[in-house]
């Protein structure tokens, strides 16, 4: 092997301070943005064209999930990012199961590099049951999660590497994984909760970190159908004890979380109603120490939920790319 062959394989690991990028972030991502699980399944033409809309609408950021049956995380943000000029692209969250910690860093870095300031890395250690397909052991995640950021500081890399850095932030919803998210990242991006967590999230991670909790929204006015379409959606999710007993600990009882959801958690945790009712629901985050809300629109179908995102626009104030 000659010297240059050494060299190509030898690199060195970063050495930002990934909770110095809080404020960096919070800027770019601004206020409001999108939650689109539905992207995973979507073809990469639609996925681009609402990618562009969402974009066109104001908001800042376009979030997106990732689990075993559908895009891998990096590859589909680097099909948004392509598609797009501006908006920030996040994964929420990339699968720490699904990739090793090198893979992941090198990943970050070479979009980062390709799109500067333009993608966020969220990373989560999902559900026993989304891990256990995948062959792997679910039984410590908090220690899963801390190796696994161990093992991206400590990833060399010999690319060029992207200027600003890759921030990233970790799906974090009780006290401990919120901790590690403030001191091991520029914040918390919580999902599937209330105003009331985000304010005792804020009091946890304190005034510095970024906290971004996602909110899921029904632009209908009317109960019955409103509340028919949320509690379609908790479904799957009440099913999950990392949910169920994050609620419980919120002051949910097991009546609430039972069927599909009782009425009371379905209004809390799905912000339906007019265009106006549903942006006072995500006024609340922010009031309650939210530096940016993660926007998930119900809806059958993808043009659907770019509907509703389309009313909520200008009464969010995003101030469009016309």
């Amino acid at each position: 092997m000659s010297d240059s062959d050494n060299t190509r394989w030898t690199g060195t690991a970063s050495t930002v301070d990934p909770t110095s990028l809080a404020a960096p972030t919070r800027e770019r991502i601004g206020a409001a943005g999108v939650w689109l699980g539905s992207l995973a399944i979507a073809s990469a033409r639609d996925g681009a064209a609402a990618a562009v809309e969402i974009e066109r609408l104001g908001y800042g950021a376009l979030w997106f999930g990732e689990t075993p049956v559908g895009k891998e995380a990096f590859v589909h943000a680097g099909q948004l990012l392509a598609a797009t000029e501006a908006i920030v692209v996040a994964t929420g969250i990339a699968n720490i199961w699904a990739r090793d910690a090198y893979a992941a860093n090198a990943a970050a870095e070479a979009l980062g590099e390709d799109h500067p300031g333009r993608f966020l890395l969220g990373l989560g250690v999902s559900h026993a049951p989304l891990v256990d397909v995948r062959g792997h052991d679910y039984g410590r995640p908090l220690s899963a999660m801390r190796a696994y950021l161990d093992g991206l500081d400590a990833a060399p890399y010999a690319a060029p590497r992207p200027d600003p850095a890759v921030p990233r932030v970790l799906a974090a919803l009780r006290p401990k994984m919120l901790e590690l998210s403030r001191d091991r990242s520029a914040g918390a991006h919580p999902y599937l909760t209330t105003p009331e967590h985000t304010a005792q999230a804020r009091e946890l991670l304190g005034p510095q970190p970024l906290l971004a909790p996602e909110q899921t929204v029904v632009v209908d006015p009317e109960p019955e159908r409103a509340r028919a379409a949320g509690r379609a959606f908790l479904a799957a999710y009440l099913a999950l004890p990392n949910y169920t007993r994050n609620l419980l600990k919120l002051g949910f009882d097991e009546q609430d979380v039972a069927d599909g959801g009782s009425d009371r958690l379905v209004d809390a945790l799905i912000a339906w109603g007019d265009a106006e009712t549903v942006a006072q629901k995500i006024r609340a985050h922010h009031q309650a120490g939210a530096d940016h809300v993660a926007i998930q629109p119900l809806s059958t179908t993808l043009d659907g939920q770019l509907v509703q995102l389309s009313e909520l626009a200008p009464v969010l104030a995003l101030g469009g790319r016309g």
